[in-house]
């Protein structure tokens, strides 16, 4: 049933205005609405919902992800924007905050305003 139909996504945030920047002029996304509950996002057909929480804290796993097709470019172009990747000393991870896993897809992780874990994906 489930199959067919499109889903969404939901990402929380204690900070509206902050998010809605960085969502819509660092990472590019199209503001749709604001319902009071969420900010809402177009991202390339899905819907995004930013999540309005009085309080939470960040998981220190990724919770959002995007499939790129060259992570380098991806990566400097969102650098450009101020955004800061994260460097956990993994072995294959470079001075950019790119990580090559033992199979060849490559990993980029970075934070949006609220601390919650983003990242960039090249799959091989």
């Amino acid at each position: 049933m489930l199959n067919a139909m499109k889903i969404m996504t939901f990402v929380p945030t204690r900070n509206p205005e902050a998010a809605r920047s960085f969502y819509e002029k660092t990472l590019g996304l199209r503001f749709l609405s604001d319902d009071k509950f969420a900010l809402i996002f177009d991202a390339n057909g899905i819907i995004l919902r930013l999540s309005r929480v009085p309080e939470f804290k960040p998981d220190p796993f990724t919770i959002l992800g995007w499939e790129v097709l060259d992570i380098q470019t991806a990566v400097a172009e969102l650098q450009t924007k101020g955004v800061q990747f994260e460097k956990y000393g993994f072995p294959g991870q470079d001075e950019h905050g790119i990580w090559t896993a033992p199979g060849g897809t490559r990993v980029a992780w970075f934070k949006d305003p609220d601390g919650n874990v983003l990242s960039l994906t090249q799959f091989v």
